[in-house]
Parts: structure tokens; C-alpha cells; sequence
């Protein structure tokens, strides 16, 4: 979840999604950082989890398209601030990928859960049937022990306050196996993309 700008997805409306040809078709928006951006893959728009998912629809041919709205170095503070220019594109299923970078940088996991429950109040003021999905993140322990447990607890918190699904841990498969991520042992590598694929993919098929 590295800090500045490696890729912005969002150029000329196409918000670098991989999208279906139906003009009707129904959208699921990943709102995320740089683990849903793809940073450090060769090319993020085929390789990226959200990009898979795309694929899997299509091959199921299920009349869905992704949009891909993460962002490198994203925190849920920076998330609350463009999801207004985000939510210009529909949303039948939000996917909310964020906390990432605020765990990193020692952000309270009380406002980290502020700007996440923000972040829900917009997208159903916008989609008031739009179905979200909250992805789980984790600190590792090496963050301080009551650290890293207060902040896993945001995710299940939000997502049931909200009635939202919960995806427990996105990283799950994936989260320090060398073999599975790039050299910064942060960032999934290609393997680990189409793990992460897989996680995703079984909350969001029911929902579908």
C-alpha cells in the first residue's frame, strides 16, 4: 500500500476498469488502494483482482462490468474526500478496500472506522440499493498487539452495523508468503492477485 500516486484509474470516465460491452450492464466498484490498483504489476488493468473478477464474469457471461477505483497510497481519510467524484459512476456493488495505509501509518483505529462509516453513508445516499461489501485487513503483530486486535476489529464492526458483507480478510492465502508477493513483501505479486481473486470471488458470486 505504498505511498504516492502510482496509478490514478480513473482517466476519461474509463476509471481503468476492464467493462462489459452491454451498456446495461450492472457494475461492481472496487474502491480501494494500492492492493486493488495493482501497484507494481506489469499491467494492473489484466492483473489486478478487480480485473480478474471481470474475468470470471465474463466468462460466466453474468452481464456485470468492474470498475477499478483504487488508488496507491489511499487511506479511508483520502477515500472519504473523492468518493463523491467516485460515486459519479453507478454502483450495484460497492466492495470498500480500504484501511491499508492508515494501519501502516499508526492512524486511531476509531477514526479509521469513521471515515469508512462516511464512506458508506455516501455511497447509499447515492445507491440506496447498492449492496457493499467490506473487506478485512490485518496489522501484523510487529504493529503492537493491542494495536493490530483493535484495528482487524474495525472491519467486522462496520460491516455489521451497516448490514454489509463481510469479506474477512482480503489478504487471506496471501499476506506473508514470500512466494505470493512482490520484494516488498507488501504487495501481492501476480500469483497472489489471482489468489486474492478467488477470495473475492466467493462473497461476491451469492451476491451477484
Amino acid at each position: 500500500m505504498t505511498t504516492g500516486w502510482f496509478r490514478l484509474l480513473f482517466c476519461c470516465g474509463v476509471l481503468g476498469a476492464t467493462v462489459a460491452q452491454a451498456s446495461d450492464a450492472r457494475t461492481i466498484l472496487f474502491f480501494g488502494d494500492s492492493l486493488t490498483a495493482g501497484y507494481g504489476l506489469d499491467d494492473p488493468a489484466t492483473e489486478a483482482y478487480p480485473a480478474l473478477i471481470q474475468q470470471k464474469l465474463d466468462r460466466a457471461a453474468l452481464g456485470w462490468r468492474v470498475i477499478n477505483a483504487g488508488l496507491s497510497g489511499e487511506t479511508t481519510a483520502g477515500g472519504l474526500r473523492r468518493i463523491d467524484w467516485v460515486l459519479r459512476q453507478p454502483a450495484d456493488i460497492f466492495v470498500l478496500a480500504l484501511g491499508g495505509n492508515d494501519g501502516l501509518r499508526g492512524i486511531s483505529p476509531d477514526l479509521s472506522r469513521q471515515n469508512l462509516q462516511q464512506i458508506i453513508d455516501r455511497v447509499r445516499a447515492r445507491n440506496p440499493h447498492a449492496k457493499i461489501v467490506v473487506a478485512g485487513l490485518q496489522m501484523p503483530a510487529a504493529m503492537g498487539t493491542e494495536f493490530a486486535d483493535a484495528f482487524r476489529a474495525i472491519f467486522p464492526a462496520v460491516a455489521e452495523k451497516n448490514h454489509a458483507t463481510l469479506l474477512p480478510f482480503l489478504l487471506e492465502g496471501v499476506g506473508g508468503r514470500l512466494d505470493l508477493n512482490q520484494s516488498d513483501r507488501i504487495h501481492p505479486n501476480v500469483r497472489g492477485h489471482t489468489v486474492i481473486a478467488e477470495t473475492v470471488w466467493k462473497v461476491l458470486r451469492p451476491l451477484l
